[in-house]
């Protein structure tokens, strides 16, 4: 069964860095294109980062030069670093495959403080 977990939002002050994780079982992250999502409240879900299997990265504008995707393939598992983060980052984040063709996760909070 294929299962994406995401794990470490919380809490922080504008600013402040967080680095999300992703385990994967049932795919094989390092073999797929990835990428993280977030939904705030009353918006869309949207695509911030994503990597791809020759690891090439792609950013949103908002989250440029502030986000870091990257993927450790012993232990199949993708990771989002999160750093200046603004108010505006505050979201649930999810990860999911670029075709979108596995199951959503329960994303992990996000929230940033002014």
């Amino acid at each position: 069964q294929v299962q994406l977990v995401e794990s470490g939002g919380g809490l922080v002050q504008a600013g402040g860095s967080l680095r999300l994780s992703c385990v994967a079982s049932g795919i094989i992250v390092r073999l797929r294109t990835m990428g993280w999502y977030r939904q705030a409240p009353g918006n869309q879900r949207e695509l911030v980062a994503s990597i791809t299997i020759g690891g090439r990265t792609n950013y949103a504008d908002s989250v440029k030069g502030r986000f870091t995707i990257s993927r450790d393939g012993a232990k199949n598992t993708m990771y989002l670093q999160m750093s200046s983060l603004k108010p505006e980052d505050t979201a649930v984040y999810y990860c999911n495959t670029l075709n979108l063709d596995v199951s959503w996760g329960q994303g992990t909070q996000v929230t940033v403080s002014s």
